[in-house]
């Protein structure tokens, strides 16, 4: 019988092992494919908004879902300032329980396994919505997760032509430093309208906490498939609303997008399809070659769900973690605080 006490813990050394021994793209295919998996059985998951909690610094948020057997839940931050202090934007940790009997079976770092899972979803979205032999991809947002979308469009698509923008230079040559020498053809361009010209698809991934037009409405050519990132949260969007009102939205759960997504511009009643129909058949993706789609895509907690039991299952081929002491256990459930004083050091027995 393994011990009660002890919980796995993926660190964040140890979950860049375990994504190196699978491989980046390989990781990134498993996750789409885990995605996918669980969109197919969305009815089985209970589904809620985040839970957040905004400051004018930036927000603090909670990613719970069940499917009635595991239960999952992100702690995840959103701090568009930490960069310029040397602190990442986003961080997160995420737990895996059994419903049965409560007790967390993971415990891992998502910080990484958050960027790869955001960028597993656009591409099995993008696989969906964009024109068959899409191979080019403006990249609008060069900052941490910029490389990974990359990746996952290749992976996924075939997307090996890259144009990247940034109004941070630093960070587009941040970006081309490290997908040299990985088989993509790069272009660093100076503007966002240099950076569409010729995309088949666009992605907008940046950071800033307002609302922003990235990507204005002359700048989107026929056929164009939007993956819009950046925009998650009240009163943050990248993309200005003439391109909305011309496109084909998709989304990940709709009550959490009318919140959060580029959709908050839009009337409440502005027609949408979510993702898991369009992946399971019941709804139509893209329609024709001239049609603007957008997923509208906020990151949803069935993703960090099937992410974190991704990770529990390739544990099993390759044991990265640690045994965290994290659960009381005593010989007697009932009795907790014996448990207590029989650990005291003896000089406080008597």
């Amino acid at each position: 019988m393994p011990a009660l006490n002890v919980v796995p813990f993926v660190s964040v050394d140890n979950m860049m092992r375990l994504v190196h021994a699978v491989g980046i793209e390989a990781m990134l295919t498993r996750l789409a494919d885990a995605i996918a998996g669980d969109f197919s059985r969305w009815d089985a998951f209970h589904k809620t908004p985040r839970i957040a909690a905004h400051s004018p610094d930036g927000v603090i948020e909670l990613m719970p879902t069940s499917d009635g057997h595991t239960y999952g839940f992100k702690y995840v931050n959103g701090h568009p300032k930490n960069a310029s202090g040397g602190r990442q934007t986003v961080t997160a940790f995420g737990v895996l329980a059994d419903v049965g009997n409560g007790y967390p079976v993971l415990i891992t770092e998502m910080t990484l396994l958050t960027a790869l899972r955001t960028a597993a979803t656009s591409a099995l979205a993008a696989k969906a919505l964009a024109r068959p032999g899409s191979r080019t991809m403006a990249l609008i947002g060069n900052g941490a997760q910029a490389e990974f979308q990359a990746l996952a469009f290749r992976a996924l698509l075939g997307v090996d032509r890259l144009r990247l923008h940034d109004i941070d230079p630093a960070a587009t040559r941040k970006c081309l430093r490290n997908l040299a020498g990985l088989g993509f053809d790069l272009t660093a361009c100076a503007s966002a309208e240099e950076a569409v010209r010729g995309a088949d698809i666009v992605t907008t991934v940046t950071a800033d906490k307002r609302n922003a037009v990235i990507l204005g409405d002359n700048l989107v050519g026929e056929g164009v498939h939007i993956n819009a990132v950046g925009g998650d949260c009240p009163g943050k969007t990248e993309l200005a609303p003439g391109v909305l009102h011309r496109a084909s939205i998709f989304v990940e759960y709709e009550p959490q997008t009318r919140i959060e997504g580029e959709i908050q511009q839009l009337a409440p009643d502005h027609p949408v399809s979510e993702l898991w129909r369009v992946l399971s058949g019941l709804a139509p993706g893209r329609t024709d070659a001239r049609q603007v789609t957008v997923f509208d895509s906020v990151g949803f907690a069935i993703e960090d769900f099937s992410a974190l039991r991704t990770v529990r299952d390739l544990l099993a081929a390759w044991p990265y973690y640690e045994d965290l002491d994290l659960l009381a256990d005593p010989d007697d459930p009932r009795d907790l605080f014996g448990m207590l004083l029989r650990a005291a050091p003896p000089r406080l027995v008597a």
